[in-house]
């Protein structure tokens, strides 16, 4: 008996050390994911510019994004104004043709300018988009583009009156290539009818190079009406819903009492007439990762589901924007790093058309109001120490 433990002693060890010396397969080797990539769409060049535009406000380097986006579109940068030097220094070495104005008023009167673009802290942005609508002007605003439901009802008031553009720019969606493909897919019927959105949007916390309104929740809105906005949009775009409720809705700060008025998780179960969605966002990225949050997006559908690896794939492929498809007949993975971001464009169309095509209003307002009440009505978050 003694020897027979022995033996077979031997053989685990023996059989370990045979596993542990065959080679890792990769999940391509296996041979079930067929990878393609998005053609380069051809540039679009612009003999000149197509509208002039402005910046108020530069509180959150989304303002970058926000400008090239135009740029991209035809727009040409005209003038620039912020209360602080430091951030003014900084938009005038990555924009020396542009001017700086004297003030707010100096933009807003300026009847050559059609269009204004803003990343001022938070709760600051809609009484500007605000102000600038009712000086005859178009708005992009960074999100969250709205915090409050009173700023909201003001919005929609003045825009309706104005019938000027109040844009809020998504970028999860809207300066996301794998995204945009994905509409793209979803629109043309590759995975049937949608009937849930997943949304994932983890950050980097890195106090140290927040401002102070970072802070303080009354500036930056709540987690999830700031970074959960995001997952609003993705969540009606791809439902294609025009009417949706907050099924239910937690915030807390689990990690950081050091920032008491701070939120570091919150996540939303949701349903609208289109479909199903839940939402998660957190300020948990760790250190080890190669970027800011690995953020994801699911897209269940009838006939197949659509995963989106925004910025990173902890599966080994390099950079960003992965999107994996899979129906009834295989699993694709795409590569969609050539994929034309067109809302810079259309939004400049729309601002010279007087149309809807970057994003009709209605729904850039839903996503906010949504993103409002879900944080309004949320249940706090109380764990154990």
């Amino acid at each position: 008996m003694k020897n027979s433990d022995n033996q077979r002693r031997t053989f685990l060890k023996e059989s370990a050390a045979g596993l542990m010396a065959l080679p890792i397969l990769s999940t391509d080797s296996f041979g079930h994911i067929k990878t393609e990539k998005v053609a380069p769409s051809p540039i679009i060049q612009y003999d000149t510019p197509r509208i002039k535009f402005a910046v108020i406000g530069m509180n959150h380097g989304h303002i970058y994004g926000q400008v090239e986006a135009v740029i991209r579109g035809g727009g040409e940068l005209v003038s620039y104004y912020a209360k602080e030097p430091d951030l003014v220094a900084a938009f005038a070495k990555r924009h020396p043709k542009a001017k700086l104005a004297s003030g707010e008023k100096e933009i807003l009167d300026d009847k050559s300018i059609q269009l204004v673009l803003s990343s001022a802290i938070a709760n600051e942005r809609a009484p500007l988009g605000v102000r600038v609508m009712k000086s005859g002007k178009d708005f992009m605003s960074d999100k969250p583009g709205i915090t409050t439901l009173e700023q909201l009802a003001e919005v929609r008031k003045v825009q309706k009156q104005t019938g000027r553009i109040y844009s809020i720019m998504y970028s999860e969606r809207l300066e996301n290539r794998a995204t945009v493909k994905a509409g793209e897919l979803v629109k043309a019927g590759a995975i049937g009818k949608v009937i849930q959105t997943i949304g994932m949007g983890p950050h980097r916390m890195n106090p140290k190079t927040r401002p102070e309104w970072f802070f303080h929740k009354e500036q930056f809105g709540g987690i999830i009406c700031d970074i959960g906005s995001h997952q609003f949009d993705q969540y009606l775009f791809f439902t294609n819903s025009t009417q949706a409720e907050i099924v239910a809705s937690q915030v807390g700060n689990t990690h950081y009492p050091q920032y008491p008025d701070f939120e570091d998780f919150g996540d939303v179960m949701l349903r609208g007439n289109g479909g199903m969605g839940y939402i998660r966002v957190d300020w948990f990225t760790p250190d080890g990762l190669k970027t800011w949050g690995d953020g994801r997006l699911t897209i269940l559908g009838t006939d197949g589901f659509i995963e989106i690896r925004k910025n990173i794939d902890i599966g080994g492929r390099e950079g960003g924007n992965h999107l994996f498809l899979t129906d009834h007949k295989e699993t694709r993975y795409i590569d969609c790093t050539q994929q034309e971001l067109p809302y810079g464009r259309q939004l400049v169309d729309d601002v010279i058309n007087r149309t809807e095509t970057a994003m009709p209003q209605a729904h850039c307002l839903l996503a906010a109001e949504l993103s409002i009440k879900a944080q309004k009505q949320a249940q706090q978050i109380h764990l154990k120490a």
